[in-house]
């Protein structure tokens, strides 16, 4: 049994992510005389993507290069000149400045932006109000331009900016911006720029006829349906007949936003947190939304995947360490999917799911952890040719230590622009600051090749 409770805050922070697994590009509007940001993390305008990291009151950015995360960083926090608000928390949130992430080019202007949430905010004399902060890019990267983003009617205790993500919700060529508190979901439409406007906001809430209670815990973009808008899953925790269940809930992007499909995958625990991630696994159009139940089978952990179709969810299935081609076997409190990441690791055109199992035993080290990697096929994700990945497995560096919990952080990008996705891993308890990477080939991943990079692998992605 796992001895560490890992924080709500780890496992409710979502990524944004497109069918490519991790990339949002936004198309140039005829109505635009500067070209938007190629990438949705290039906060510079160098051409490579970047990497931000946040939690504990800060954001540390490193710079992208033609070979990865460079030696470029800058740290910020609200005491850093230009960023708005005051350090530190009250109630139970030391300060949860960073803890949630999520980036585009918001104002169009050629540089990536940043998008901070700090649901520990107090604002006024409203305690836990919550606020989300968007920091400006520039030819020097994030610097002290920093905006803060609207709120109408708030409340106290509420904790806006709870979880983000960032999207074109209505196909107009802008992207937008989805923010959470603990009982409703925000759109901000397009038309962000640094004097605070925005465009419209529209707020959503599943019909008490489908769950009693929901509260959200995380949010996850990418491309669902066959149109042109991004789409939306709401992570959380619903109730129905006093009991506390897990269940996702579709928002269709378009010129308007609307609720769809309404999927309770849990009914056993209370919500946990989930990872999730969409991507297309089968390759029949339609994005598939994989989702971490922490609590299924004792907390050993399995993945739900929503099988996309035209309205949201249109059957799903489960994966766990019993699924049939999983190396290792499940026992409670090892956290099979505490993190995901998804992306195409070997060059076939079905993208892959990275699954962290932090808490698994390797060896004689008990909690030591590591990551699976499941293919994605013509039938979906299953565990035919999956791979297991630890501090024991060839080359990587290291060896497995009793309680560091690798694989707590999971992502998947093409560092070495090669074509194919690389695995970043990281440990919870050692090695904070770095992670592996394995890089990818035709043959999935490998560790020919691997070393460690100075970024910690829940970078915004």
């Amino acid at each position: 049994m796992f001895s560490y409770a890992a924080p709500r805050l780890a496992l409710a922070s979502v990524a944004v992510a497109a069918l490519t697994g991790g990339l949002l590009l936004f198309p140039v509007s005829p109505v635009s005389a500067v070209t938007p940001a190629m990438f949705a993390d290039d906060f510079n305008g160098d051409g490579f993507r970047d990497y931000a990291v946040g939690g504990h009151g800060s954001v540390t950015v490193t710079y992208g290069t033609a070979d990865g995360p460079g030696n470029k960083r800058k740290t910020f926090n609200q005491n850093s000149a230009g960023i708005p608000g005051t350090a530190g928390g009250v109630g139970i949130y030391r300060d949860a400045f960073g803890s949630v992430l999520t980036s585009a080019d918001f104002n169009r202007d050629g540089y990536a932006d940043l998008a901070v949430g700090d649901r520990s905010e107090t604002v006024g004399t409203r305690a836990q109000q919550g606020a989300v902060t968007i920091v400006w890019g520039s030819r020097a990267g994030l610097t002290s331009s920093a905006t803060r983003l609207p709120l109408k009617s708030p409340r106290d205790g509420m904790e806006f900016g709870w979880a983000l993500a960032a999207g074109d919700f209505n196909g107009d060529g802008r992207p937008d911006l989805a923010v959470s508190d603990l009982d409703t979901v925000y759109v901000y439409r397009g038309g962000f720029s640094k004097t605070g406007t925005t465009g419209k906001v529209t707020k959503h809430r599943p019909s008490r006829s489908v769950t009693e209670v929901f509260q959200p815990t995380g949010l996850v973009a990418g491309k669902v349906t066959k149109d042109k808008t991004t789409d939306l899953y709401v992570l959380g925790q619903g109730e129905i007949s006093g009991r506390m269940t897990q269940a996702a809930w579709f928002l269709r992007g378009g010129a308007t936003v609307k609720g769809g499909t309404f999927t309770t995958y849990d009914k056993s625990a209370p919500d946990e947190g989930s990872a999730g991630v969409i991507a297309d696994f089968d390759k029949n159009g339609y994005g598939d939304l994989a989702v971490s139940d922490i609590p299924y089978s004792n907390y050993a952990g399995s993945v739900v995947v929503l099988r996309g179709g035209a309205t949201g969810a249109a059957g799903s299935y489960r994966l766990s360490q019993s699924t049939a081609g999983v190396a290792s076997t499940a026992a409670k409190g090892e956290m099979f999917g505490f993190s995901l990441s998804a992306g195409d690791t070997d060059r076939d055109g079905y993208p892959d799911l990275a699954v962290g199992v932090p808490y698994e035993k390797v060896r004689t080290a008990v909690e030591a952890g590591g990551v699976h990697v499941l293919r994605g096929g013509r039938s979906g994700l299953n565990g035919t040719g999956s791979q297991w990945i630890t501090r024991e497995t060839g080359d990587v560096p290291g060896k497995a230590v009793s309680y560091a919990a690798f694989g707590s952080h999971v992502r998947l990008r093409d560092v070495d622009r090669d074509g194919d996705a690389d695995l970043l891993i990281s440990d919870y308890f050692k090695n904070v600051n770095t992670s592996v990477m394995l890089p990818g080939s035709s043959g999935g991943i490998t560790t020919t090749g691997v070393r460690e990079l100075p970024v910690n692998a829940t970078f915004a992605q």
